[in-house]
C-alpha cells in the first residue's frame, strides 16, 4: 500500500484526481453539515437568485433556481446522491462479474459458453440504450437507476476476470497449487482472483465514472431520480429552459459531473499505472 501511494503521488494527474475524489467523498459524507440549507426547501423572496458574482445575494452563494432552492445545497447533496449510484452500481456488477468470470475460465464447456453469449448480447446493446430500456421497463428512480447501471456494466467485469483467471491459470504457481491437492474453489478464489486483483481494482474505479455519467443521462432524460431529489442529471433537465436568463443552473451541474468524471478517470488511469508493474517506474 505504501509503494501504491507513492506511486499515485508522484504522478500529478493521478494525485489531483485523488484530491478530487477525496473532496467529494467528503462532501457527500457531510452534506447535511456543510450544506447551508435543506437541498428541497423553497425561498419564495429569493427565485432566480444571482450567485454572488453576479451581484447575488450571500445566503445563496450559487445562487438559487426557478423554485427559490439554494443551488449550492442541491449540488452538495447531488454528490452523495450521484457518488452513492455510483458505487452501488460498482458493487452490484464487480460481485456477480467476478462470479461469472471465474466460472466461465474454470468450466470451459457448456457453462462458459452460455455465460460468454450472453455477455456478448449484452455489449452487443448499446449501453445506455440498454439502461434506458431496463428503466423503462422496472419504472424511473434511484434504485431501478442502479440495477440498470449495474447490468450495463456487468459484461465488461465478466469478460476482464475470464481473460485474466484463463492467463493466470497457465503460469506455473497454479500447476504447483494442483498438485498440493489444492481444491477448484480454493484455486478461483484464493490463488487465482488474488492475481487478477488489479486489473479488476482498475476497471471498477473507471466503472465508476461511466456510472456517475450514465445515472447523469437517465436523470437528465427523467429516468433517474425523481424530483424533488437533488441530483445532478434532474438538476441539468430542470433548468433547460433557463439558459439565456439563468446560465448558472445549467453551468453548475455540467461542471460538477465533468469534474467528477474527470477525476474518477485520472484517478483510474494512475491506478493502472501503479499496479502494472511494467508501469510502475514511468511517471
Amino acid at each position: 500500500m505504501r509503494e501504491l501511494w507513492y506511486s499515485l503521488v508522484r504522478r500529478r494527474a493521478a494525485a489531483a484526481g485523488l484530491f478530487v475524489c477525496v473532496a467529494l467523498l467528503l462532501t457527500a459524507l457531510l452534506a447535511p453539515w456543510i450544506a447551508p440549507h435543506n437541498p428541497v426547501e423553497q425561498f419564495r423572496d429569493a427565485l432566480l437568485a444571482k450567485p454572488v458574482w453576479s451581484g447575488g445575494d450571500w445566503r445563496y452563494p450559487l445562487g438559487t433556481d426557478d423554485l427559490g432552492r439554494d443551488l449550492l445545497s442541491r449540488l452538495i447533496w447531488g454528490a452523495r446522491v450521484s457518488l452513492a449510484v455510483g458505487v452501488a452500481s460498482v458493487v452490484l456488477a464487480l460481485v456477480p462479474g467476478i462470479l461469472l468470470g471465474l466460472v466461465a475460465a474454470f468450466f470451459p464447456g457448456w457453462m462458459s459458453i452460455v455465460i460468454g453469449r450472453t455477455v456478448d448480447l449484452l455489449v452487443a446493446i448499446p449501453g445506455l440504450l440498454l439502461a434506458i430500456a431496463v428503466v423503462a421497463i422496472l419504472g424511473p428512480g434511484l434504485v431501478n437507476t442502479v440495477l440498470a447501471i449495474a447490468l450495463v456494466m456487468l459484461p465488461p467485469f465478466v469478460r476482464l476476470v475470464r481473460a485474466s483467471a484463463q492467463m493466470e491459470m497457465s503460469r506455473d504457481y497454479v500447476a504447483a497449487a494442483r498438485q498440493c491437492g489444492a481444491s477448484k474453489t480454493r484455486l478461483m478464489f484464493d490463488t487465482v482472483l488474488r492475481n487478477c486483483a488489479a486489473p479488476v481494482i482498475v476497471q471498477g474505479t473507471l466503472g465508476f465514472s461511466s456510472a456517475v455519467l450514465e445515472a447523469a443521462a437517465l436523470g437528465f432524460l427523467g429516468l433517474g431520480a425523481q424530483p424533488p431529489t437533488a441530483e445532478w442529471g434532474t438538476m441539468l433537465a430542470s433548468s433547460r429552459g433557463f439558459i439565456e436568463t439563468a446560465p448558472w443552473l445549467v453551468t453548475l451541474p455540467g461542471l460538477a459531473i465533468l469534474v467528477t468524471v474527470i477525476a474518477i478517470n485520472l484517478l483510474g488511469d494512475g491506478l493502472r499505472d501503479a499496479l502494472d508493474p511494467r508501469l510502475k517506474h514511468h511517471g
